[in-house]
């Protein structure tokens, strides 16, 4: 098999029952195709695609400078290459509600599994930064009934994120998260919080699965999966995790490259030509190709 062969469908029936199984799921983010390989290789639970990691990889700031159509294509890429199932970024849903309803149309079409909206005001800011604006309960409360009634698959998973932290206080937080989950949001990511009693106390009042996001550099403490299992999480992302580290590689390199004319003593950290064929599995092709062309023409 020389590409992954799960439909879409099945992805998100197996999405859902990890979901009941009361274990807690690891979806490290990946900035391309051949990382979401590796995160399925390495046995974690499914991966997620950032908004930020997918504005950083065109060079951009993660303040709403995507389209709906950037996103679709480039999360699709990854979502295809992999068995796991594939949870997306969608910013604040790239418009009003009638916009909203387009996007998850299309990412479900696109093979995705799950997305997570955030009541921020477009132009958004990263989740972990300061002077964040947050629209209206109710305007939020119309996109994601919007989103409910427009996706076709009901394992496809729509989360509510809230932003509404820093800017609210957690009991208003708290109060935006249950008329989420009323409006019909399958999930809950609360962004941003403090400390573990906001896990805690999230956890109490709502009843539907709870998303982490344990960004480096960010304002939540980095909790350990006993940690966060212990809170009662169902869901953690490591969002850009995989790109830092990548990001930081290629910066040394090109350092040691410039200083020293030559890449001789980078070998050892890198990829090797083999390894990169067993990632892709190479001969998987091979073989395939051997099958297809093994006739005699008469």
């Amino acid at each position: 098999m020389i590409t992954n062969q799960i439909s879409p469908y099945v992805k998100r029936e197996n999405f859902v029952k990890a979901l009941n199984s009361g274990k807690l799921l690891r979806f490290p983010g990946a900035y391309n195709p051949m990382v979401a390989m590796l995160i399925e290789q390495k046995g974690f639970e499914g991966v997620y695609v950032s908004g930020a990691v997918m504005a950083n990889s065109m060079g951009l700031p993660d303040i709403g400078f995507t389209t709906m159509t950037e996103v679709c294509q480039f999360a699709s890429q990854i979502a295809r290459i992999t068995a796991l199932p594939t949870l997306m970024d969608i910013d604040t849903g790239f418009g009003e509600s009638m916009n909203v309803a387009r996007c998850i149309q299309e990412i479900e079409h696109a093979g995705l599994s799950a997305c997570h909206m955030e009541d921020q005001v477009n132009p958004k800011r990263c989740g972990h930064l300061d002077n964040k604006t947050i629209v209206p309960v109710n305007e939020m409360v119309q996109k994601i009934q919007t989103a409910a009634k427009a996706k076709s698959d009901p394992n496809f998973m729509i989360m509510a994120r809230t932003d509404a932290r820093a800017s609210e206080g957690l009991e208003k937080t708290i109060d935006r998260m249950k008329a989420y989950v009323d409006a019909g949001a399958d999930m809950i990511f609360p962004e941003a919080m403090y400390s573990e009693a906001d896990f805690e106390a999230v956890r109490r009042a709502v009843s539907v699965p709870i998303l982490a996001n344990m960004t480096e550099f960010g304002k939540s403490k980095l909790l350990n999966i006993t940690q966060l299992s212990n809170l009662g999480v169902n869901m953690v992302i490591y969002p850009v995790t995989t790109q830092r580290l990548a990001m930081k590689a290629v910066e040394d390199g090109l350092d040691t490259i410039k200083e020293k004319g030559t890449q001789e003593e980078l070998l050892d950290k890198m990829q090797t030509r083999k390894r990169l064929y067993e990632v892709l599995k190479y001969e998987d092709y091979n073989a395939f190709d051997s099958q297809i062309y093994n006739f005699k023409l008469e």
